[in-house]
């Protein structure tokens, strides 16, 4: 038997419920990874609720964890690095500064970045200098990024209303941020023009062309916290495994999809991560991608 790959996620924390780390790391685990997880905040719940107790973690923390990591000698074994909320500069400094610890030692490591800045509805829910941190200083070193369809308009100060404009903003990010930029863009939570009417789609853009997969809109109210999160988590888990864009974007869909429906079914506010656990090795219900491009 192989040993399990490793994967770093550097990500918020919330005793209650599922947002950040607490929303990744479990379907990480589930799929066989390890997960070593490093938290930039420690919350009570997340924010959707408008109240929380707890405390933002400083960058030097953040340092200290992996310097210790380091010290086990272990970091040269990281397959992939994670990140989703920065709530500062000093935190995207604090991840860029641990992938550049990876990938002096493994070169081959895979950075996953979850660009959250906004989300349609809500605008932009981070700092004002963080698009900005996060477009030239964060995006050209990914290899993955999973902006919604919010974030994508943000990144590239173009609409992306319709499929067309989605896929060229996609493009534009893969090729134009600072002559790097991601090789595979995910564009999660759209809802564009001409398409079907009570449906949701996710889009794939890569170096092999780009997919479209299409699900129904499950009416949840409020949007639940920490979907962003867990779907980032679980197409860099599949993509570990294997490989196939098309596959791994079909896989991390279908198993949200299911998730959502359940959480739906059991009109919970939190998103029942742990109750549909198998939906992320197998799911039960799988949505094919048709390739658009």
């Amino acid at each position: 038997m192989q040993p399990p790959r490793n994967i770093l996620s550097i990500q918020s924390w919330v005793s209650y419920g599922h947002a950040g780390n607490a929303a990744a790391v479990f379907p990480l685990q589930r799929m066989g990874f390890e997960v070593w997880a490093i938290h930039t905040v420690q919350f009570s719940n997340h924010t959707g609720y408008g109240q929380w107790k707890g405390m933002i973690l400083p960058p030097e923390h953040l340092s200290a964890v992996v310097e210790g990591i380091a010290e086990r000698g272990v970091l040269g074994q990281c397959d992939a690095v994670l990140s989703g909320y920065m709530g500062s500069g000093g935190t995207a400094e604090a991840i860029l500064s641990a992938l550049a610890r990876v990938r002096q030692l493994n070169p081959r490591a895979l950075f996953c970045c979850d660009p959250v800045m906004g989300d349609e509805g809500r605008g932009l829910f981070v700092r004002p200098e963080i698009p900005e941190i996060i477009k030239h200083q964060v995006l050209p070193q990914a290899d993955i990024i999973t902006p919604n369809q919010f974030e994508l308009e943000l990144l590239t100060e173009l609409s992306a209303k319709t499929l067309r404009e989605v896929l060229e903003a996609a493009h534009i990010v893969r090729a134009h941020i600072h002559q790097g930029g991601p090789r595979i863009v995910i564009v999660t939570s759209m809802l564009r023009e001409g398409a079907p009417e009570g449906t949701i789609e996710t889009l794939a853009v890569a170096d092999e062309g780009a997919w479209l997969v299409r699900t129904p809109r499950i009416p949840l109210e409020p949007p639940r916290n920490g979907t962003g999160d867990a779907i980032a988590a679980l197409f860099l888990g599949h993509y570990l495994k294997t490989g196939n864009v098309a596959l791994s974007l079909e896989n991390a869909v279908s198993a949200m999809y299911n998730m959502l429906l359940l959480t739906h079914q059991m009109n919970t506010r939190e998103i029942q991560l742990v109750a549909a656990q198998e939906e992320y090795v197998n799911p039960s219900r799988r949505f094919s991608a048709e390739q658009v491009a």
